[in-house]
């Protein structure tokens, strides 16, 4: 498997944006009207308690006062969090829709003063947000569905100053869901892994661009960007059935059930889906 697949590189952006514009990421996460503040703690609670490694990784608290630049804000459960807890957020996405609904929630909870949102392509992001040095940069589950990552590494590098953070996650090539996928899906096609990765990467199927990385390869990508990696581990493995987790009921696979916790994290921190990189621009 290529990190960086020609098929890939060759799709167009405008796919990438009416594949998330069809259903916005999370957007299931509540069966509450839409827009109600009681929706939008349901998708914030739902969120954290499948992965709770998040605000871990993200650290909102440590941000007061400080500017943060989103990239990939989706319908805005981190981009609120880290505006509750004092940061200055620029909020970047791709797909109008959940723009729309982030820009909602903002005024749901009183906090658009602190956001300013952004409708962007981050593969020319300095024709949207002007070039200004940013304390943190941070993307969750972002940067693998754009075509051409290297793009957007070489624009995150311009909103850089010396004391920056970088904080990606990119999905993880050695994981769980990876095995999952090759063998229910390609019937263990595996030459065929980069389409099926992407095909079922998410909750609603076909996702046009879908990269996933190991460790070196993410962390030549950003070298490439001049970037330095500074921590790196990986987390998370899906554990619910779906057909129940639809219904928001939270029922394990029968092999998860009966698996120790402490096997399930040693799972986690080996073939965890989510890779959460932590960088530092280098000067």
């Amino acid at each position: 498997m290529a990190s960086h697949s020609p098929t890939f590189e060759a799709v167009p952006i405008e796919r990438v944006r009416k594949f998330w514009n069809d259903r916005p990421c999370n957007i299931r996460h509540s069966p509450k009207p839409l827009g109600t503040k009681e929706y939008f703690d349901e998708v914030e609670a739902r969120k954290y308690f499948v992965e709770p490694h998040i605000p871990r990784f993200a650290d909102f608290p440590r941000w007061r006062g400080k500017r943060v630049l989103e990239i990939g804000c989706g319908i805005g459960t981190d981009t609120i969090n880290f505006a509750r807890h004092g940061a200055f957020v620029t909020a970047v996405e791709l797909s109008e829709r959940s723009l729309e609904i982030a820009q909602k929630r903002a005024e749901v909870y009183g906090l658009q003063d602190r956001i300013q949102f952004v409708w962007g392509n981050v593969e020319e992001l300095s024709d949207y947000v002007s070039i200004e040095p940013y304390d943190l940069i941070y993307s969750f589950g972002v940067l693998h569905h754009t075509p051409h990552p290297e793009r957007a590494l070489a624009q995150l590098r311009q909103y850089a100053h010396p004391e920056t953070e970088l904080k990606i996650m990119v999905y993880h090539r050695y994981s769980w869901k990876v095995f999952w996928i090759l063998l229910k899906y390609a019937k263990g096609r595996f030459w065929e892994a980069e389409k099926w990765i992407a095909r079922y990467s998410e909750a609603q199927e076909g996702s046009p661009v879908t990269y996933t990385y190991t460790r070196r390869e993410i962390k030549a990508l950003l070298s490439q960007a001049d970037f330095d990696v500074k921590e790196m581990w990986v987390d998370h493995i899906f554990p619910y059935r779906i057909p129940d987790y639809v219904q928001y009921r939270y029922v394990k696979v029968w092999y998860f059930r009966w698996m120790p916790q402490w096997l399930f994290r040693l799972l986690e921190r080996q073939f965890g889906w989510h890779l959460c990189v932590t960088a530092v621009p280098r000067f």
